[in-house]
């Protein structure tokens, strides 16, 4: 499966909001046990430009905008991305 990032702006956001990112590990795991499979695998939050940019693995962008919907989680948009480790560099 491919990965998609959903970057989110979040004015004024607490991190007791932010927290609320785990809706969408909620509705990802919903969605897999309903024959969907799509994870949520991570979330980074910039504080100084109130963004964050939330990883997930799925078969598509628009299954990852269906999570993100059903989760009720805002975004601005959702692209695929690549992850790249440093223990993956050689």
């Amino acid at each position: 499966m491919a990965m998609y990032v959903a970057e989110r702006y979040l004015p004024g956001i607490t991190p007791d909001q932010l927290a609320a990112a785990g809706r969408a590990k909620n509705t990802t795991a919903e969605m897999t046990q309903e024959g969907t499979p799509v994870h949520y695998l991570r979330s980074t939050f910039i504080p100084g430009e109130e963004k964050s940019f939330c990883l997930f693995e799925g078969p598509s962008a628009d299954v990852v905008k269906l999570a993100n919907d059903r989760a009720e989680l805002p975004y601005e948009r959702i692209v695929e991305a690549m992850h790249i480790a440093a223990e993956d560099i050689r």
